[in-house]
């Protein structure tokens, strides 16, 4: 079978990939005899002039660009064939496998990996982003990312390639905004049509993400559009996990913000609060709340006796004289059905009145969150129970304080199709509660929603809850 020959130099060796209207062809240069890759844009039904603009700019980067790990441009052509008409662009074949590839057949990466691939790669977009005007790739993921002779604990020669998304500051003042790039991987600004070399720094931030869960970022949880995935690497340095969420910050003024900052913060880490940090509570409040970066405790102190518990001790006092008479007087009768009976009423109503008043002594309440669950429990003389089973720390999904009409206020966080609650039930006032509710707002990053409910409503609420566990 004779191959096919383009332009009368290049013979076509095998297709690399196809998409609609074009296709990627594995070719030999036959003046050179050196591989070659030769992408195809075809002018057909579904052609757009916009594609065109893109893949001529694509040709036009790659011709100013020199760097050993971007393929080499070499020859931009116009094809006329019986049956179509063309534009193709040839540049140097990189022989390797995607992170994709490696990906999907089980290879994993170790953290030192991670570092020595974010290193190389950071150096290309420090390159890219240096030119005049500086190039922006805009489409950083594990199909653009070529890894050759990996070995060992080596990731080998790291190559960025496929710049058909690119950006240059030139373009940018063209007057078309165009979104271009992988949905996961795009930066919250490129959505709306704007890219910055921070832009990049997103996508290598994203690509790392997935390289360390296993996960697509789309299929990660998201919090005010932070990609949550802290829970998931818990083997990683808690360092490496900072940069990650640094890279990939949807705020552009809080992200990192070139390649060479971001390289010398992988280098020499941020300081991270480690030792827990005590916050001074409101005046008054004896509320303990310790917080780092890897959680978040409160701990609310025994309510104390209260004039509910004593207005109970002054009715119960009177009642267990009146049933130890009776008691007594029952005894002497020989009624022992009845003696029976009065002991089981008094005995029972000594131990209610007796948890109750331990309960308000001794009984401390805590609610934690770390990277891995939220959890809600009681502490008693030592011992420890969970009120309500934890949840994955990803499930947390709202912030409430919810007002109740007559009854006060409580903060509800709600986790899946759990909630945990604080409020009047362990004796927080409106103060404590807003404070709190300021605090886990801030740690968590999630907004506070407000919400006012029915009293009678929020009573049958609280006996449905309570059938249900």
């Amino acid at each position: 079978m004779t191959s096919k020959i383009l332009a009368e130099r290049y013979e076509v060796q095998r297709q690399l990939g196809k998409q609609t209207g074009r296709q990627t062809l594995l070719a030999r240069d036959l003046q050179t005899q050196e591989l070659v890759v030769i992408k195809q844009l075809f002018l057909g039904s579904d052609f757009e002039w916009q594609d065109l603009k893109l893949f001529e700019r694509e040709a036009e980067t790659l011709k100013a660009l020199s760097h050993p790990s971007i393929p080499r441009y070499f020859d931009y052509l116009e094809i006329d064939e019986p049956n179509s008409k063309s534009f193709a662009l040839v540049q140097t074949y990189v022989e390797g496998k995607t992170l994709q590839d490696h990906l999907r057949s089980g290879r994993t990466f170790s953290e030192s990996e991670v570092k020595q691939l974010a290193k190389s790669l950071l150096a290309i977009l420090n390159y890219l982003h240096k030119q005049n005007p500086p190039v922006i790739h805009r489409d950083l993921k594990p199909s653009n990312i070529l890894l050759h002779s990996r070995s060992g604990n080596s990731v080998g020669q790291v190559y960025l390639v496929d710049f058909g998304s690119v950006q240059n500051q030139a373009a940018k003042f063209g007057g078309t905004i165009t979104v271009v790039g992988t949905y996961g991987y795009m930066a919250p600004e490129q959505f709306g049509g704007r890219s910055v070399p921070a832009s990049d720094l997103y996508g290598l931030g994203a690509t790392l993400i997935y390289l360390v869960t296993g996960l697509h970022p789309t299929e990660l949880p998201q919090q005010d559009l932070r990609i949550q995935f802290g829970d998931r690497v818990t083997h990683l340095n808690s360092n490496l996990i900072d940069w990650l969420e640094w890279m990939t910050e949807p705020s552009l003024n809080k992200r990192l913000s070139s390649a060479g900052e971001a390289l010398r913060a992988l280098k020499n880490p941020r300081p991270i609060n480690k030792s827990p940090m005590v916050v001074q509570p409101p005046p008054g409040s004896d509320i303990e709340l310790t917080q780092n970066s890897e959680f978040i405790e409160i701990v609310i102190p025994p309510q104390g006796i209260g004039f509910g518990l004593i207005a109970l001790l002054s009715g119960a006092v009177p009642a267990n004289i009146w049933l130890l008479g009776n008691l007594i007087f029952t005894y002497s009768l020989g009624i022992n059905n009845q003696f029976i009976m009065l002991m089981l009423i008094s005995g029972s109503s000594l131990c209610a009145v007796g948890v109750m008043f331990l309960f308000a002594l001794f009984r401390e309440v805590c609610l934690r969150i770390d990277r891995q669950q939220i959890s809600y429990s009681w502490h008693l003389l030592g011992l420890k129970w969970y009120y309500s089973r934890p949840a994955p720390r990803q499930d947390i999904c709202q912030l409430e304080i919810e007002q109740i009409k007559y009854r006060g206020s409580q903060v509800i966080i709600q986790a899946g199709n759990q909630k945990y609650q604080l409020g009047v039930k362990q004796g927080l006032s409106e103060l404590e509660i807003e404070w709190l509710a300021t605090e886990l707002s801030q740690w968590l990053g999630l907004k506070i929603k407000r919400t006012y409910s029915n009293p009678t409503i929020a009573i049958l609420n609280d006996l449905l809850r309570g059938c249900h566990k």
